[in-house]
This record gives C-alpha cells, structure tokens and sequence, in this order.
C-alpha cells in the first residue's frame, strides 16, 4: 500500500501501476473527461484514472491531492510525449517546476542535495497540494486553490512541447479563470450567500497574478473583453468552460442567463455546445453527490467545520501512527501520567505545558505527525490530547491508579 507521507511513494507508485494503456492512444478530450471524473478538476478528488486501483482508505485529503496530481501530469506527459517512461517523466517534471518556481514560493527548502529526482519530486508535490500554513484557512481555501491545480498540468504540457514554459503562460491563465469566474458571477440574478466566497478564495488562491476586482467589477467589463485567443488547445478550453460552471452553480441552479453565458463563452473558444452541455449535467452531478464533503459549502457554519474537519485528520493520523505513538508515549513516564489526568481532571498551566513540549518532541520523530509543528498546529493539540488515551493499554490507567494510592 502507498503512503503518500512517507518517503519513496512515487517510486512506489510507479512500480504498482504498470500502464497497460497509453494515454497517447487516448483522443484529449476523452483524457480530460477522465480527469474530471476523478473530482480533480474540481479541486474534491474522489477516485484515480489509474490501471490498478488505488486503496486510499486512512488517507488525508492534501494525501490523495498528491497522488492525484502525479497521475495527472503523468496522463498528461504521456499524451504529449507520447511515451511511457516514469524515469524520464520524473525528471521533466522537477525541471518543469524548477523553472516555474513563482517568487517567494518556497517549496525548494525542503530539498536537500542527496535527494532522488523522485524524492525531489515529492516535496515539490507535497508542497504544491499544500494550500496555506495557516490551518484555518487551509479547510476554507483548498477547494478553489486544488481546482487550479490543472493550472500545473496544462503548463506541464506548454514545458513539454517547447522546452520551456512560455513567458507569462501561468500569469494569462489565471487572468483569464479570473475574469471568466468573476463575469459569470456578475451574470447571476440571484446572488447566493457562496458568491463573495468564491471570490475571496480565488483571492487567495492564485500565485502568479495579482487579482484585480478592478476590470472584472467594472460595468463596462464583458465577454468581449476577455482575451482568450491566446488559448487554442482543447484542454484549456474545456478548463475556462467548468471552472464558470462551477462559479454558476454555488445556488444549485443554472438559470437560463446563465446558461447561455456558458453557450457564449463555449462559442468564442469554438468549443461545442454539447460539451457545455455535459459540462453543466457532470459539475450538477458531482457537486450534489459530494456537496457534503466539499468544505467550500459547509462554510454557514465555519467554526462546526473546522472542528469536524481537524477531528477527521486527527484521528486519521494518530490511527497511522499508533503503534510508533504507544510506543514513545509509554517511554515518557511523566507525559503518560499527565495524559491519564487529563482524563479525569484540568491540567494546570504548567501541567498542559509539559505535555505541549514532550507531545511537540514526540512529533519532530514521526514525519507524518509534522502539521502539527506547523503555525496553527497548537489549535490541533487539544484534539490530540483528547483521543491519545484511548488507545493506550489498559494497564496505562491501571498504574496511574497504583500511583495515586
């Protein structure tokens, strides 16, 4: 089984997935259809398009973001290259993020001279699906910030073809998902309470343009402003064409208006009208069945979801780790009993401190256990301490007993 945490799964990955069938052979259209059947146009991935199925269960969400970006710029490396080769696929896409590095993205910190291309590759990944060190915001954010993910694959593709990524590339794309995003919401005449939302997420989601409320608010702003000549692949227009009819769809429905923005929009593109149509059907499908899961539209209750959100990852990381946290905890003599009486009492401030520190020393020798070290990661903590008990022994409250007679 592949964990996407620790260190060596793409090496992994590839050994398991020995293609059967290039997405060479594929028409784009029909690999694009794929991707957006996994949820990974959408930034929600629910499944893989891989020739062996992928167990995903105990995994964290920004776990199957990774996993499912690889797959995709592999999908998409195959298609253009038009070769199944892991090795130098690998090798491409940690010189295609070397170049497309934005300023003040710091994802190259993490990598040390004596890391394999593939390790390479995995920080880069495991940093780009990380959406904002700031815990909070991440549950709010990452939806919008891991739809532009395809963002990656299209430009992947643009490195693939002419060596290099063509200047301001990355910048017009997010300009034109922007102006697009921003213009179908202008098209709705019944505002949702989801609408201001979705575009203070774009807000803080983009990392190669600065987002102008300007030109797209302006009422002067409309379809034939939108400069989208730049855009000829079929891909990138399927792209432009779902993320509007993701923004349409934050009420559940797609009035008439807005339905016609997308035919006009599909029209200047030349994208045909029954792909707007499938378009509308597939977004209105995989949003009703995984609404419940998309934290996007659980925000009328942010602090309730914020603690079902980090209890969900809690327990899913302390579940991985048991064996190895069992094993450090009973170690610590003092952090045990500290941990028993929090079952049964208040800790004090100094009490609650020591368990902070020696927990924190615990976490910096379990990888996987690292959100925790992160700006935020305190607020985790206390959900931490709660269930950590639970899965001690029996013998753990047995002795804490015969300390205190």
């Amino acid at each position: 089984m592949i964990n996407p945490s620790a260190s060596g799964w793409i090496d992994k990955f590839f050994l398991k997935q020995e293609s059967s069938e290039l997405a060479a052979e594929m028409h784009p259209n029909t690999f694009y259809k794929k991707v957006r059947e996994t949820g990974f146009i959408y930034g929600h991935i629910v499944a893989f398009d891989t020739p062996f199925p992928i167990n995903t269960k105990g995994w964290l969400q920004n776990e199957i973001s990774k996993v499912a970006l690889l797959n995709t710029l592999y999908g998409i490396y195959e298609l253009t290259a038009k070769e199944n080769n892991p090795e130098k696929f690998i090798s491409k896409a940690v010189n295609f993020y070397n170049q497309m590095n934005p300023q003040g993205f710091s994802f190259f910190k993490k990598i040390l001279p004596d890391d394999s291309t593939s390790v390479t590759l995995e920080k880069i990944i495991d940093s780009r699906v990380q959406t904002n060190i700031d815990i909070i915001n991440k549950n709010f954010s990452h939806i919008v910030t891991n739809a532009l993910l395809f963002i990656d694959v299209l430009a992947f593709r643009q490195y693939l073809i002419h060596g290099e990524i063509p200047e301001k590339y990355l910048k017009k794309i997010e300009e034109a998902i922007i102006s697009i995003v921003s213009l179908a919401l202008k098209t709705k005449s019944t505002k949702s309470k989801y609408d201001d939302l979705l575009i203070k997420l774009f807000e803080s989601s983009v990392r190669y343009s600065k987002f102008s409320k300007v030109n797209v608010q302006s009422q002067n702003f409309g379809m034939s402003e939108l400069k989208l000549d730049y855009f000829t692949y079929i891909l990138e227009k399927q792209y432009l064409v779902d993320m509007a009819g993701m923004s349409l769809w934050t009420d559940g429905i797609i009035e008439k208006n807005e339905a016609y923005f997308l035919y006009k929009l599909a029209e200047l593109m030349e994208v045909p009208d029954d792909f707007v149509t499938e378009s509308m059907q597939k977004t209105n499908e995989f949003i009703t069945t995984y609404k419940k899961e998309i934290p996007y539209f659980n925000y009328s209750n942010p602090v309730k979801h914020f603690y079902d959100q980090t209890t969900q990852t809690v327990v899913k990381l302390i579940t991985r780790n048991k064996n190895r946290l069992i094993k450090e905890i009973l170690e610590s003599k003092e952090l045990m009993v500290l941990l028993a009486y929090s079952t049964r009492r208040d800790l004090s401030e100094k009490e609650k401190k020591k368990v902070r520190k020696q927990l924190l020393d615990i976490f910096k020798t379990i990888p996987s256990l690292a959100i925790f070290l992160l700006p935020g990661g305190s607020l985790l903590l206390p959900i931490f301490i709660k269930f950590i008990p639970t899965l001690l022994p029996s013998s753990f409250n047995e002795n804490l007993e015969n300390e205190d007679s």
